[in-house]
């Protein structure tokens, strides 16, 4: 059976990272059934918001929103009733929830999620970090990481890395080359969180080949031998074991899962750090 597809509309006025994780999340639930997304971020007028109802009146579906003037909202809403799209204001359960729970009522802010606060610049700092920090480049001052990823070839390090210095934390990745001793400061380094990412040989020569076809290289070499790949696997576990890192497969895990799991795992290790 072939795939369904709907129109789906998110508009935001702001950058629309929350509606589009959100639609994403709900929509990946339903096999067989693919959203066409239309998004349309910073809609802060009605000359803005002109664009989007005319979007909308042509190819009408489902229309998610985060729109925090009102007027706006109800003049969206119009035009949700006059073409039969279902519409919903994803975060006003959510504000209801937290206004009847508080007895306050929320400010009309668009994007205020993203004002430079101290968190904002702590986020910016990490990912300074971590692009200077990327591929074993810099590891006089590891310990300076709150996370090091250590890992053979292609078991998903920069991705991981950058992803979590999204989320404020300074993350270096090292990686595992035959022959070659890993930087010495990993043997020292008490303040970093030091995690081993492994996966399956398969897994690591699929990627690697795909990536060999990709530069137009030679894919005769050890680098895709399944043997050699799978020796380079063991030794990496046999270091994790020695110095007792925790150690994430990351064959079947996403980019997002591994960073939850190495989140997780650096709240342990903080506390525990923290009492010594």
């Amino acid at each position: 059976m072939g795939r369904s597809y709907f129109h789906l509309h998110l508009v935001s006025d702001s950058t629309g990272e929350t509606l589009i994780t959100v639609a994403r999340a709900a929509v990946a639930q339903y096999e067989g059934i693919a959203a066409i997304e239309h998004v349309y971020p910073l809609v802060r007028s009605h000359t803005q918001l002109a664009r989007v109802l005319s979007e909308i009146e042509n190819a009408p579906g489902i229309v998610l929103y985060t729109l925090v003037e009102q007027d706006l909202a109800e003049r969206l809403e119009e035009v949700c009733r006059a073409t039969s799209s279902p519409h919903l204001s994803v975060l006003a359960p959510v504000h209801q929830l937290l206004s009847s729970y508080l007895g306050a009522h929320s400010t009309a802010r668009p994007g205020a999620q993203h004002m430079l606060n101290a968190e904002y610049f702590k986020r910016i700092d990490a990912m300074n970090f971590t692009l200077l920090h990327d591929d074993g480049h810099l590891p006089q001052d590891l310990d300076e990481a709150d996370v090091i990823l250590v890992g053979v070839s292609r078991t998903s390090k920069t991705p991981t890395a950058i992803y979590l210095a999204n989320r404020g934390m300074r993350t270096a990745n090292i990686p595992l080359v035959p022959g070659v001793p890993p930087p010495s400061i990993l043997e020292t380094a008490r303040k970093a969180l030091i995690v081993g990412l492994v996966a399956t040989p398969e897994r690591i020569v699929q990627i690697r080949q795909n990536r060999l076809l990709s530069l137009k290289a030679d894919d005769d070499t050890a680098y895709v031998n399944r043997d050699a790949v799978a020796e380079e696997i063991a030794a990496s576990r046999r270091l994790f074991a020695r110095h007792n890192w925790p150690m994430i497969d990351v064959t079947r895990r996403s980019i997002e899962e591994t960073a939850a799991a190495i989140i997780e795992l650096h709240r342990d290790h903080r506390l525990r750090f923290i009492a010594e």
